[in-house]
């Protein structure tokens, strides 16, 4: 029966006669057991250790019995406990404290005393938070430099820019992945101050008022790679800071990486055919044999809309309740968190092998810019600044040329001289030497070069942009990996203290965390 209930340990508790019920236990406590066990479980012993040298700086253990428990805590793995009703009440803090218990040589009296599991599970939370924040960082660092590597290959491919649906005027594919890399970079600096915005360790806050015992938070918060503690007791663990302001950022990014998905998506599509992915990364019809598809763009994009669906269930689960210390927050509202990362982690992977792969199709991309009339702008700009047109004027000027080359069928290079100058005879003006203008206009390797304006689509201008990038992607990897060494020496600083082995570090991006 669902209804069953078991008798909860002696020892745990005298408030309650009766441990959860089977219900309880199945739909909630065990899955959440589970989940914490393999995601959360290193960062609730390494709380833990840093509790047991702080009872022996404060001597109210022996070096050699907070040495008992950290040796303890060290050995837990994630199959070493399990969630029973009867033994912790399914929860794993309780099963973590039965375990150190049930492994001592005799009773330790003052193990625990003036503690909560309140901090300590705000505590795992945040660094749990931490540790995310930094794996997406190494993620995104690997996609923004190969974005710079296509964009470098690409930026003297010339390509037509499009607004409003509309081919506008010449750019290059380097050109738009230099703006994909920019958002990358943003999306860095900001997931990096959210990082430092979040770094404030919550242990020895209490359940939510402070502590009896003085414990050093400064030496706790530097033990566990923190840069400071939270100062108030209340918003350590009341507050879940992290997990909306990291899935905020997750929503921010993912919108506007749709639209640059939607671009590769319409530059991969028939009609254009600028964009080409290996077999390996496209799809096919079932029913139409000609078809080469590209789903994984699709996907992608697909993607985007989760992370906005997961930062909203973040802040749904946490409006409208107490600040303080809640199931409700503290776990239902993060319930997706650990999908919303793992969500974007695996977007931004795909994203980054189809960047490393693409192909993009020069004499497609050229043969739309020679048909289109893309240098209308330039032919105004040279008609006021060579031959005197009022700017307005030479728009309109340049328009009814546009409109009567295109009904006449010439094609936009080199242009028909007689019809620019009856289109500037209609406004009272003679342009010297029209041929020039149009040939000059209507160019489309002239209409990269005459760009001059920083940031603008010219190659050399591309160039600049890229080597800049190059530059503030070595800075963010630099200032990830200075915290990520924060977190290494608290975790050798807390294995030194109690006279543990060295972890072994585990290589990989910014971020990476000691073996336990």
């Amino acid at each position: 029966m669902t209804s069953d209930t078991h008798r909860p340990a002696a020892g745990l508790t005298g408030r309650i006669q009766d441990g959860p019920a089977r219900l309880l236990h199945e739909e909630v406590l065990a899955p959440q057991f589970a989940f914490e066990s393999r995601h959360l479980l290193h960062h609730y012993t390494a709380a833990e250790k840093v509790l047991a040298a702080e009872y022996a700086r404060m001597g109210l253990l022996t070096e050699a019995e907070a040495g008992a428990v950290a040796a303890l805590l060290h050995g837990i793995g994630p199959d070493t406990l399990t969630a029973r009703p009867d033994a912790n009440l399914s929860d794993l803090a309780f099963a973590i404290e039965r375990h150190v218990e049930a492994g001592l040589e005799r009773p330790l009296p003052h193990w625990h005393v003036d503690r909560s599991r309140n901090d300590l599970q705000a505590t795992a939370q945040v660094m749990y938070g931490r540790e995310r924040l930094a794996e997406l960082a190494g993620a995104l660092l690997a996609l923004g430099e190969t974005a710079v590597r296509a964009a470098d290959a690409t930026r003297t491919l010339p390509m037509p820019g499009y607004t409003h649906f509309q081919a506008a005027q010449v750019i290059t594919p380097g050109f738009h992945l230099a703006a994909l890399s920019e958002h990358v970079l943003h999306t860095l600096g900001r997931l990096l101050h959210t990082y430092d915005g979040v770094d404030a360790c919550p242990l020895g806050s209490g359940a939510m008022a402070g502590q009896e015992l003085l414990w050093d938070r400064d030496r706790m918060a530097r033990l566990l790679g923190f840069s400071r503690p939270q100062q108030n007791a209340l918003t350590a663990v009341a507050g879940r800071r992290w997990s909306a302001e990291l899935t905020a950022e997750l929503s921010l990014f993912g919108s506007t990486l749709a639209r640059f998905v939607t671009d590769l998506l319409t530059w991969g599509g028939s009609e254009h055919g600028f964009l080409d992915l290996p077999d390996e990364l496209s799809g096919i019809s079932s029913a139409m044999p000609q078809k080469k598809n590209f789903p994984v763009l699709e996907r992608i994009r697909g993607r985007t809309a989760h992370l906005t669906a997961f930062h909203a269930d973040v802040l749904l689960g946490q409006r409208n309740t107490p600040f303080s210390n809640l199931v409700e927050v503290s776990k239902e509202a993060g319930t997706h968190v650990h999908q919303a990362v793992g969500s974007a982690l695996g977007t931004v992977r795909l994203l980054t092998e189809v960047l490393a792969r693409a192909g993009f199709r020069a004499d497609r991309m050229r043969e739309v810019c020679e048909r289109e009339y893309l240098g209308g702008f330039s032919l105004a700009n040279a008609l006021s600044l060579t031959a005197g047109v009022p700017w307005r004027t030479a728009q309109v000027i340049a328009g009814q040329y546009v409109v009567a080359a295109a009904r006449a069928g010439i094609p936009p290079h080199p242009g028909d001289p007689a019809l620019l100058t009856r289109a500037a005879a209609d406004h009272g003006h003679e342009p010297a030497d029209p041929a020039a203008l149009l040939a000059a206009a209507f160019d489309v390797t002239a209409a990269l070069e005459r760009l001059s304006s920083t940031g603008s689509a010219h190659p050399e201008a591309v160039a600049a942009h890229l080597t800049a990038q190059r530059e503030a992607y070595a800075e963010l990897a630099a200032a990830w990996e200075r915290r990520a060494a924060t977190r290494r020496a608290g975790a050798a600083e807390t294995d030194r203290a109690l006279s543990l082995p060295v972890r072994e570090e585990v290589p990989g991006a910014p971020g990476h965390e000691p073996r336990h």
